[in-house]
């Protein structure tokens, strides 16, 4: 890219020592070169003056040191250490001016810069060391101010691209045009998002990626440039992405990381209006979806309004799926804008229309599907319920320690059934936390537990309970082993005693022993099927009451 501003001399925006040389107030002087010829395109950061033995404690490196040599010291001894130490701090030259200390360099001084390539000027007329620096500061900080404008036009045509209807690859193509390397977009975790430009000879840039990129997981190669776009509003320090540069066809210099950040504040509110539009768009989907549920629209008017969401299930039957998430979002976690987007692109694979909300009120995602035969609905139950958990796990969004989603799945059927079928299943998804974590609930298993979840604050409930159990809950909390865990096995199992022996880990006589205690316990018949009922029941409002 051409900003119509001359590159300077040094790539960090200062000058070279050549260039410094060059410079009226040090070509007067008559400079002659000593030592490092072959390093004159060092970059100067500041100029230096000073007559003190160890001025080199004062340095930070890549000044240009001017001097007239009273702080060298007289003996080869002390001068070989001065020069040591200046190559040691990394320093861009060292300027000696001949006069009353020295009219010649001595040799110590000159072998010692040979070694230590430090390149060694002398001066053999005087100058004003102020005049000296004041012009190579002014370099310095024209250098600089050349370097901005022209990471400000990077700025300036990325911003017109937005203008223009442009997105992320046109904001990538330019930067990678201004730096003549391939441009990378990756997530915080390495994932590639967008990539634009070349690298030698046409090489595809994600090629580029696979075989660079991928070689260097902790730290990128050297010379590249890595800039964190910044998410989540203001201070909170959160990162939504990562602008990588390889140098892969050109060295990468300071203006290309000064571009690069520009870029990235250009991205970030690019991909915060893509959230903010991905987020809108999913919830408009979810009141739709619910809008169905709840009745509010109409199994007439239901296939149009869900043409004009991009849903165009065909003739067949429609399967209605809601996924709870009880402990809501980590503030973290990006938002159900990552969660609606990871979960749809998971979604993908699952092989049939499929339109999927967010309803973060209530933390659900309802979805609707549409089916081939009504003989796929379990098949495809086992995919969705995948997805979905996969889409969760991807998205990191989930609160540390938060329960595991919910996936309730309905019964397939026409557009009615649909309204129906999500109320139901919504309702459902609520009444089933707490239950043993399963990949999928079907709907229709939950009835109890949805009854009994509306019976949750009705003291009515809690005294059924205390009837039906309480002995054994108070012998469990006095006594060991505990019996409860039996119970709910050997009634998992409708009586079965083999089976619940099996699995319990325990001989027949163990059990018989303990199924014995239990009767006793709750005064009860394990074999009378009210009382099964009653006891079945009772464990599974146990979770619901104080």
């Amino acid at each position: 890219m051409d900003s119509g501003v001359d590159t300077p001399d040094a790539p960090g925006g200062g000058i070279t020592v050549r260039r410094a040389l060059e410079l009226p107030g040090l070509r007067g002087g008559l400079p002659e070169v000593l030592a490092g010829a072959d390093r004159l395109d060092r970059t100067v950061r500041w100029v230096h003056a000073g007559e003190v033995p160890h001025i080199a404690s004062l340095l930070k490196g890549g000044e240009l040191l001017l001097t007239t040599g009273y702080g060298l010291g007289a003996r080869p001894a002390e001068q070989r250490a001065f020069v040591r130490t200046l190559a040691e701090r990394g320093i861009a030259a060292l300027v000696v001016e001949l006069g009353p200390r020295f009219t010649r360099l001595p040799a110590a001084l000159v072998d010692t810069a040979r070694a230590a390539g430090l390149p060694l000027v002398q001066l053999h007329r005087e100058v004003p060391f102020v005049a000296v620096t004041e012009e190579v500061h002014t370099e310095i900080v024209n250098g600089h101010y050349a370097l901005l404008q022209r990471a400000e036009e990077v700025h300036r045509r990325c911003t017109q691209a937005l203008l223009g209807g442009g997105g992320i690859p046109q904001v990538l193509g330019i930067l990678a045009d201004f730096s003549t390397n391939p441009v990378f977009l990756e997530t915080p975790d390495r994932q590639l998002l967008y990539a634009a430009g070349a690298g030698p000879a046409d090489t595809d840039p994600l090629q580029v990626w696979e075989g660079l990129r991928g070689r260097h997981k902790d730290e990128p190669p050297t010379g590249s440039v890595l800039v964190d776009v910044p998410g989540g509003g203001p201070g909170t320090g959160s990162v939504r992405a990562r602008l990588v540069l390889l140098p892969v066809a050109a060295p990468l210099a300071p203006v290309h990381r000064m571009a690069a950040e520009r870029a990235a504040g250009i991205l970030a509110v690019v991909l915060m209006q893509a959230r903010q539009e991905e987020e809108l768009a999913a919830r408009g989907r979810g009141d739709f979806l619910t809008d169905l549920a709840e009745g509010r629209v109409t199994a007439e008017d239901a296939p149009a309004q869900a043409r004009v969401l991009g849903f165009k299930p065909g003739g067949g039957p429609l399967l209605p799926v809601v996924m709870r998430l009880a402990d809501g979002l980590s503030p973290e976690g990006g938002g159900w804008a990552v969660l609606a987007r990871a979960v749809a692109e998971e979604l993908a694979s699952v092989g049939v229309p499929v339109l999927v909300g967010v309803r973060p009120v209530e933390g659900r995602v309802p979805l609707l599907l549409g089916l081939r035969a009504e003989s796929e609905r379990r098949a495809v139950a086992d995919r969705v319920a995948a997805a979905l958990r996969a889409g969760v796990d991807r998205a990191s969004v989930l609160r540390p320690g938060a329960q595991p989603p919910v996936v309730v799945v309905g019964m397939a059927g026409g557009w009615a059934a649909a309204s129906a079928g999500l109320r139901h299943a919504a309702e459902a998804a609520t009444a089933a936390q707490g239950l043993s974590d399963r990949p999928w609930y079907d709907a229709r298993r939950l009835d109890i537990d949805l009854l009994l979840w509306r019976l949750r604050d009705h003291s009515d409930l809690a005294a059924f309970v205390d009837r039906a159990i309480g002995p054994l809950l108070d012998h469990d909390n006095r006594s060991r082993p505990p019996l409860l865990p039996t119970l709910e096995t050997y009634l998992a199992h409708a009586g079965r005693k083999a089976e619940t022996a099996r699995e319990l880990h325990l001989n027949r006589q163990t059990l018989y022993n303990r199924l014995a205690r239990i009767g006793e316990l709750l005064g009860t018949d394990l074999e009378d099927p009210q009382t099964v009922l009653a006891l079945s029941l009772a464990l599974r409002a146990r979770r619901l009451v104080p």
